[in-house]
């Protein structure tokens, strides 16, 4: 497949949903990786609050603060040129109300982000709209939640229920009427998010909603085979990263002990 070389705008997620093009998104929390996956040619990257358990060893998203995020958004953007850099609204950066969300949203697109998501259905597309009404391009989020997992009782897939499988629909009908320019269907059934991506004009981004989303979305770490605390059924690994870099280490941590390293080329 021909790599898309030109910069992203929030414009080409429009045209790629019409022409049936599917859309490729990574997390990244850092400028190395940020601009390793732009280098690739990834056309989005989100700076997500999944940074709390992969980055921070946090056991859910809910610690994650506007200082973490600003920062994690700053680095990313710095290793950026090409791909649409999207960052999460962290838990209570959003929800009491539109006057804080506008204030957090702007902080992040100060940092360097293109565009900013937060999780919620008909409860935030008040806040939606008024974030876009500051010019500011948001993604939504809708299915599975992680900021809501205590309501949910844990990371539960949703619409299993035709009564749920409505609701989620009209989530994201309302996400898009408030003006988000694209929705993440996440820990859903492939037949309902393949439904919602037929009746919706803005494009969907799968994780854990099967192949029928207009594209597709991984924490990096899972993808890449750095993070074995948990992995979901919707993961798959791409990689196996941490063996390699387990063998450097001890291969480093053997050359110090028995004075190998650093050597005459290594010294001045």
């Amino acid at each position: 497949m021909k790599k898309r070389t030109d910069k992203v705008t929030i414009l080409d997620f429009a045209r790629w949903k019409e022409k049936g093009e599917k859309i490729v998104m990574i997390t990244a929390y850092d400028v190395l990786f940020a601009r390793i996956f732009d280098e690739v040619g990834v056309d989005s990257i989100l700076v997500g609050d999944s940074l709390g358990q992969v980055v921070l060893g946090l056991p859910n998203t809910l610690g994650v603060t506007m200082e973490d995020m600003v920062r994690h958004t700053g680095a990313a953007a710095r290793g950026t040129k090409r791909a649409f850099l999207i960052a999460d609204m962290p838990f209570l950066s959003y929800q009491p109300g539109p006057e804080e969300a506008i204030r957090n949203a702007g902080r992040l697109i100060q940092a360097g982000a293109e565009g900013v998501k937060l999780e919620g259905g008909r409860n935030v597309e008040n806040t939606i709209r008024a974030i876009v009404r500051c010019d500011i391009p948001v993604m939504g989020h809708v299915g599975l939640t992680p900021q809501s997992v205590h309501r949910m009782g844990g990371y539960r897939v949703q619409g299993k229920e035709e009564a749920q499988r409505q609701q989620l629909r009209d989530d994201a009908r309302a996400v898009e009427e408030a003006g988000a320019f694209a929705v993440v269907l996440e820990g859903m059934p492939a037949d309902l998010a393949g439904e919602i991506t037929e009746e919706l004009t803005v494009p969907t981004i799968g994780i854990g909603a099967g192949p029928r989303c207009d594209g597709q979305v991984l924490v990096m770490h899972d993808l890449l085979g750095l993070f074995e605390e948990f992995r979901p059924k919707f993961v798959k690994r791409f990689g196996e990263l941490k063996r390699p870099v387990r063998d450097a280490i001890r291969a480093y941590a053997d050359e110090v002990r028995r004075g190998k390293f650093p050597g005459r080329e290594h010294s001045f």
